[in-house]
């Protein structure tokens, strides 16, 4: 792959062309996801603005969502906080022939529900405990599991929040939990260590990522997906379109003389 420069930021032509070149092999791992009926869960976690939904979106932009699903839970209901702790993550686990992919995960116990102060240091201890073990049950249920942090530094995300406050297009990407990580920098940096450190199991990895730079780090997530994921190339047979009926043929388009369209601006 063509390089710009080291620590240089990636130049767009560049960054498009070889995104081309992964979302083409990500549609031929959707075929073989599909046809083999594979079942993967892809965790995307990170800083406030390390460019999870950017990576994300990159990575959906040409494939089905019926085979790419993404989960973005919002904070759990009362009845979802009664519930045992994975339990609402599970119900959004892979069928036969998809590709889950989660926004933030059950990983936020290590984060911010312990340092925010929303669960206990027990059941932060004991999440951490039995994470390996769950993990474990998962992938040995023929579930590929690929985790990923995204990891943006302390001076990028600064710039990322003032963009943000400046820009009507991202405001809403700027909440009041976003703040307080921003203040909290070090409480986050130490709950990331103690996951690292509990989590990271060679049946469940976690593979890190830099993200300073957004175009580099959504390439490299894509190649690290693709390397991870022991899919072939489908073969096809080439799509012909079929002759056209002339059954029942009228002028369809007189029909519509005199029907509301939407006004034409452009």
């Amino acid at each position: 792959m063509a390089n710009d420069g080291a620590g240089a930021r990636m130049k767009r032509k560049v960054y498009e062309k070889e995104l081309e070149k992964l979302q083409v092999e990500l549609c031929h791992l959707q075929e073989w996801t599909r046809t083999t009926g594979a079942r993967v869960i892809v965790v995307f976690e990170g800083r406030d603005a390390a460019g999870k939904g950017g990576t994300i979106k990159a990575i959906t932009e040409k494939v089905s969502p019926r085979v790419f699903r993404v989960t973005a839970l919002p904070a759990p209901s009362d009845r979802e906080k009664s519930q045992l702790f994975m339990q609402r993550y599970m119900e959004h686990f892979p069928a036969a022939g998809e590709i889950v992919i989660f926004d933030r995960s059950w990983y936020n116990r290590a984060g911010v529900e312990y340092v925010m102060g929303f669960c206990s240091k027990d059941q932060h201890q004991r999440f951490l405990s039995l994470c390996p073990e769950i993990e474990r049950y998962i992938v040995d249920g023929g579930i590929i599991l690929i985790k990923l942090w995204l990891e943006v530094g302390m001076d990028e995300q600064e710039r990322r929040f003032k963009a943000r406050i400046d820009d009507p297009l991202r405001q809403w990407k700027l909440s009041p939990m976003d703040l307080e990580s921003y203040r909290r920098w070090y409480d986050y940096s130490q709950a990331r260590d103690l996951m690292l450190k509990a989590t990271n199991s060679e049946h469940a990895p976690w593979s890190l990522v830099r993200s300073d730079d957004k175009r580099r780090a959504r390439l490299n997530c894509i190649a690290h997906l693709l390397k991870s994921i022991p899919y072939k190339r489908i073969k096809k047979d080439k799509v012909k379109l079929p002759k056209r009926s002339a059954k029942g043929r009228y002028d369809d388009q007189a029909v519509l003389k005199g029907v509301n369209f939407v006004e034409e601006r452009y």
